[in-house]
């Protein structure tokens, strides 16, 4: 009953190239590693606000994240406790950055706020393409983000042992990295910048409107 809760969190979208890294980052650790059970693991996506109720439950807490630091392309940087929310503040750096602002001042207003906090986030090369999967640079960077939090946890005294990829995946299995990249339509015969039904809707007026 003393032991820390921790909760690891990958957020951002993987609709969007480099995105994803944080979900990936998430879901290979997943997939790889056997955590204790006082260890949660939370493919968060953009759900945004949605996610306080976990954040509310944390002791620690560890996210991964597609960052605009301003640095070369694949840069790993590591942000700790209070300069986390203060550096998601200071200018804009991702897709879904204003929904997890809101998760971190509630979670402080209820006064149920992680003590540790770690955010590993990695400066995207692309976001601007719909579809598409994380570039080489990125996804490189995957496992050395995964390190720089196994390395932080174990000072909390969690342990992981090794697995062989057997458990049960945190999002539906069409959206595993290999699924996802091996079933993307080629370039000629899909739109890289949304649904062109939609877009061709949006630029005409409907009938009988001015």
């Amino acid at each position: 009953m003393n032991e820390k809760q921790v909760l690891i969190l990958g957020i951002g979208n993987i609709l969007w190239a480099d995105e994803g890294f944080g979900v990936r980052c998430v879901e290979s650790l997943n997939q790889d590693y056997a955590f204790p059970d006082n260890v949660k693991m939370v493919d968060g996506g953009t759900q945004g606000i949605y996610l306080v109720q976990h954040v509310q439950e944390a002791d620690v807490l560890v996210v991964f994240d597609a960052i605009d630091y301003g640095l070369p392309p694949g840069t790993l940087k590591k942000i700790y406790n209070e300069d986390v929310p203060k550096f998601m503040g200071a200018k804009q750096m991702s897709l879904h950055q204003t929904g997890f602002q809101e998760v971190l001042a509630m979670a402080e207003f209820t006064g149920n706020y992680p003590a540790d906090l770690l955010l590993v986030g990695c400066q995207p090369v692309e976001l601007e393409d719909f579809g598409g999967s994380l570039r080489p640079e990125v996804k490189a960077q995957v496992k050395p983000a995964i390190d720089i939090a196994l390395a932080y946890l174990a000072q909390f005294g969690v342990e992981p042992t090794r697995q062989a990829g057997q458990a049960r995946a945190l999002s539906p299995g069409q959206l595993n990295l290999s699924d996802y990249e091996r079933g993307r339509p080629d370039e000629a015969s899909a739109c890289r910048t949304g649904d062109i039904r939609v877009i061709a809707g949006a630029t005409s007026a409907p009938k009988g409107t001015d």
